[in-house]
């Protein structure tokens, strides 16, 4: 809170902010700033309001400690002065005792007569008050059943009377019945009493996330997997990293290790990894745990306990590392609960989840589904660097150096650790002249993040550490070095996209640039280090196979191979294994470049021989993925799929982003494809996706998931569309707008559609009006709203669901009004036209023509506005869209007419090459539909003559050529 309310406005509008923000820290924290902000104002109502704002904090963000403290307050208030207590308050008062109850239930050095003694507290002041004693006694049995101990008689007091305005929601109450009944192993009993929580019925704070995390086993046991996979997606949904359901989301881990979910159940711990730190409330905390512990203790008996996993913050934990922590702290809660009870019930508890066994072989729980064998190979680099654990700090600058001359993958674990080890507090550089200077190896730590930071696309900050570390090797008397830095500094500035063919002309053009810096700066710099001039080498080659890969131009072939062949030798020459094999790939790759895919083919085979002789090793998974996508550009898909996968293969025993495992999996999904093999095809999008988040390239990842979701619904898979679907929608950057708005739109787009696939008519409308009124709450770009509305018209409209697409055209229309988007929307309705006309022919003409008559009132909207396009004029282009659309139903009179109409509006061409290229076409158009459907050739010959005689005039010749081609075809009809 920047700064304490002054008012008593100011207070309860502080308040009512934060009631906005989700339970946690951030929201305690201002809670309990406010409640000290309250008192100074004198009147205890305030306070009293401050003070019910900050034990809901506490209450909800699993901070049972402070949760009665807080309220003792609030009761000596209430006695000292109640009438600071109106109806409503003295209502929450006594409601909450029970949350009081609750606290104290779930700290285990509270004695068992000081909850006892709460109870009475609170059965005493009920009946002072002349209120029913049903909600003490469902204390009196939550405590029973927590104990142990005259559980029945507990549950007969309590379920016999009559619900009262103070009871527990409808929701909790049916949770603790069906809990009652699952205790004495009466499963259905238990789900019949569950029902109206599991369908949505009744709810509140915690429900249903809470019965569906109880509920999911005795589904399983009942038979009924469906409704517990269904209900283990959303369930979970709600409550992942939220600490005050920790007990929850534990149960959940549960499901996952009985039902061969093992690999999901370590990502969902890794996704509520704070919970370890974070869970004030014993209890909860104990249910996480053992929850936890079913999943670890399953891993590690399918021989996995070497896996990395991830658990309390400090250190790393592999599965059999952090499952015996865990056994020792739950073991001990457990006990503590069970001195303070006098019973075994918790230590009993847990040992009857410890000794469940498995409900399910396997249960395809989510499109992220993966087992054991999947995550296993992620484990190879942190074992070969936890062999070197013991070495000491000068062994391990010297080895990272060493990795790193050779580009070995495992030289970003040693930078890692040492990263680690010279941001601590304390560091001592070693006085060693082998190792150098601190500047030296903070050089060379900068330099190594810039290669990371360019290696995710972030050029602009790979240059800038680039540029921070040659300063820091020339201090350090390091000029080969920093020269090479310098060198590495320049090639990012040469990856900027290319936008059309004027980009691609001047992205061309900075890299020949950037490789003449590069051949200068080599020359100005003599006497590098064999590994350093062939990494100058190495950049020289890669910024003429960069322009290569740009222009695709046959003079740019040559000097590429001549570069190779340079870099080839010296490295030959100087026995440098690894950058030996890297010419080879870039010579392999300039083949397929330019064509020459045998070629690329040959090469690859040459390259793989000579690596399994000589290595290095990490290079064989390169050069089987180049194989891979050269078979499928010479389209053997099987020959493909079987390259890539053992790609895959020796990919594992490196990190993912040494041999770009995540574009290996994109690739292998095309061959599953091309091979009809959509399942597994499916598996490699997700997890090239998951390895693209990673790596924190969130765009080509939601792409991935994108084909993903939209392959799932092909299968008819629909259930896990919309689940994968959901949980990207909910993503933070994606709430916040930050991801490109075309993506989400897609993405919205492919679950409306899935919705829709799964007769959830009434929720598919909502996903359309969800994301109108998402789009139209940013403030940034109130055209948005439009513009994603019109998109997921157009693509409703590509798949054929024109009445879709004209609800979603609707909506872009209605945001369209508010923020006017002239060019924009009139482009959108045109091409919402043409795809009708084109797919449904005659039969579609009035669909589009209604589109068109929208794009004329956009059209005359603007035109009044004064509003002057950017691109194609909209009358114009209007015109040539009536005369398309008419073509493609048939209409060729009127077809024609509207094209004349839309030459008349355009003029004839002048100098200008967009509106020359325009006007060609409407010629080319109008000449198809005359010369062809009419079959007048000689007005449609004589029109072609005169257009290309006027645009050869005026120096256009290359918007003639379609026209010459269409007068040949014309000819040769006569």
């Amino acid at each position: 809170m920047p700064t304490a309310p002054q008012t008593t406005d100011e207070l309860y509008q502080a308040l009512r902010e934060n009631d906005r923000l989700p339970y946690g820290r951030t929201r305690t924290v201002t809670a309990e700033e406010l409640a000290e902000a309250a008192e100074q104002f004198g009147d205890p109502v305030h306070l009293v309001v401050a003070l019910f704002a900050l034990q809901s904090a506490y209450n909800y963000g699993s901070e049972p400690r402070k949760s009665p403290v807080v309220f003792a307050r609030l009761l000596t208030l209430f006695d000292e002065q109640p009438d600071a207590f109106d109806e409503r308050r003295r209502h929450t008062l006594f409601w909450r005792f029970k949350w009081v109850a609750h606290a104290l239930l779930a700290l285990p050095e509270m004695p068992l007569t000081a909850l006892r003694q709460w109870l009475t507290e609170m059965r005493d002041r009920y009946e002072k008050a002349g209120l029913e004693l049903q909600p003490y006694y469902g204390q009196a049995y939550q405590l029973a059943a927590h104990v142990g101990e005259d559980t029945d008689l507990a549950y007969e007091l309590w379920a016999a009377r009559a619900r009262t305005e103070l009871s527990d929601c409808e929701a909790c109450e049916i949770c603790e019945r069906a809990l009652y009944h699952l205790a004495a192993g009466d499963d259905e009993r238990a789900l019949r009493i569950w029902e109206p929580v599991l369908a949505g019925k009744e709810s509140c704070q915690e429900e249903p996330a809470r019965s569906i995390s109880y509920a999911l086993l005795p589904l399983l046991r009942t038979g009924d997997t469906d409704r517990a996979r269904a209900l283990h997606l959303t369930g979970y949904r709600a409550c992942r990293r939220n600490s005050s359901m920790a007990a929850e989301i534990g149960r959940h881990l549960e499901f996952c290790a009985l039902t061969g979910n093992e690999a999901r159940g370590l990502e969902l711990l890794a996704e509520n990894r704070s919970l370890f730190d974070d869970v004030d409330s014993p209890l909860d905390l104990l249910g996480f745990l053992t929850g936890v512990e079913v999943l670890l203790q399953r891993v590690e008996l399918l021989g996995h306990g070497g896996l990395p996993a991830t658990g309390y913050a400090g250190r790393g934990w592999t599965v059999a590392g952090l499952r015996a922590e865990v056994r020792g702290r739950a073991d001990d809660l457990a006990a503590r609960f069970d001195a303070r009870n006098a019973t075994t019930t918790h230590t009993d508890r847990r040992k009857d989840r410890l000794d469940r066994v498995p409900l399910l072989d396997a249960l395809e729980l989510t499109l992220r589904t993966r087992d054991l064998d999947d995550v296993a190979p992620a484990a190879a680099p942190a074992t070969r660097e936890a062999a070197a654990v013991s070495e000491t700090l000068p062994e391990l600058i010297l080895r990272a150096r060493a990795l790193g001359e050779q580009a070995d993958p495992d030289a970003s674990a040693c930078w890692a650790r040492l990263r680690a080890l010279v941001d601590a507090p304390g560091y001592s550089h070693p006085d060693d002249p082998a190792v150098g200077s601190l500047v030296r190896l903070r050089a060379d730590l900068l330099a190594e993040e810039a290669g990371r930071a360019g290696e995710k696309g972030e050029h602009d900050t790979a240059v800038a550490l680039y540029e921070e570390a040659a300063s820091l090797y020339d201090e350090a008397g390091a000029p080969g070095h920093a020269a090479l830095v310098r060198a590495c500094a320049l090639l990012p500035t040469g990856r900027v996209p290319d936008e059309g063919a004027d980009g691609a002309e001047a992205k061309a053009a900075a890299l020949t640039g950037i490789h003449a810096a590069l051949v200068r700066l080599h020359e100005e710099t003599p006497g590098l280090a064999p590994y350093l001039e062939a990494r100058m080498l190495r950049l020289r080659a890669s910024a003429l196979g960069l322009r290569l890969q740009t222009t695709r131009s046959e003079e740019h072939i040559a000097p590429v191979f001549a570069e190779v062949d340079l870099l080839l030798a010296f490295a030959e020459r100087h026995d440098i294994a690894g950058q030996v094999s890297g010419a080879l790939l870039l010579r392999t790759s300039t083949y397929a470049l330019s064509g020459d895919l045998p070629a690329a083919l040959a090469q690859t085979d040459a390259l793989l021989d000579r690596l399994k002789a000589h290595g290095p090793a990490w290079h064989l998974p390169r050069t089987l993925g180049m194989r891979g996508r050269v078979h499928l550009g010479l389209k053997d898909a099987q020959a493909a799929h079987a390259d890539l996968t053992e790609s895959l293969r020796l990919a594992a025993d490196w990190p993912s982003d040494a041999v770009d495992t995540a574009g290996l999996h994109s690739a292998l999904a095309e061959a599953c494809m091309r091979l009809r093999r959509p399942d597994e095809a499916l598996r490699h999008f997700t997890r090239s996706a998951e390895l693209e988040l990673r790596h924190g390239d969130r765009t080509d990842a939601f792409c991935a998931y994108s084909n993903a979701a939209r392959l799932s619904l092909d299968l008819g898979r629909v259930e896990d569309c919309i689940a994968l679907l959901d949980s990207l929608l909910v993503e933070p950057d994606v709430a916040a707008g930050e991801l490109d708005d075309r993506l989400v739109a897609q993405l919205r787009l492919t679950r409306a559609r899935a919705l829709r696939a799964g007769e959830d008519l009434k929720a598919a409308t909502a996903e359309f009006a969800a994301l109108a009124a998402e789009s139209a709450g940013w403030e940034d770009d109130p055209g948005s709203h439009a513009m994603i509305a019109a998109e997921t018209a157009v693509l409703l409209a590509e798949s054929g669901e024109f009445g879709r697409a004209r609800e979603a055209a609707d909506q872009a229309l209605a945001a369209h009004v508010r923020a006017p988007r002239y060019e924009q929307l009139s482009n959108c309705l045109r091409e919402l036209a043409r795809l009708q006309a084109e797919q449904q022919g005659a039969e579609g003409l009035a669909g589009a023509l209604a589109f068109l008559a929208d794009a004329g009132k956009v059209a005359e909207e603007a035109r009044t506005a004064g509003y002057e396009a950017r691109g194609r004029d909209l009358d114009s282009a209007l015109a040539y869209e009536h005369g398309r659309v008419n073509a493609y139903a048939g209409e060729y009179e009127t077809s024609l007419t509207a094209l004349d109409e839309a030459l008349t509006l355009l003029g004839e061409p002048g100098d200008d090459k967009d509106h020359a290229g325009e006007w060609a076409e409407c010629v080319r158009l109008a000449a198809v539909v005359e010369g062809i459907y009419l079959e007048r050739r000689a007005p449609a010959l004589t029109r072609l003559g005169t257009a290309i005689s006027l645009l050869t005039t005026l120096g256009h010749p290359e918007e003639t050529e379609p026209l010459s081609s269409l007068s040949g075809r014309l000819r040769d009809k006569e």
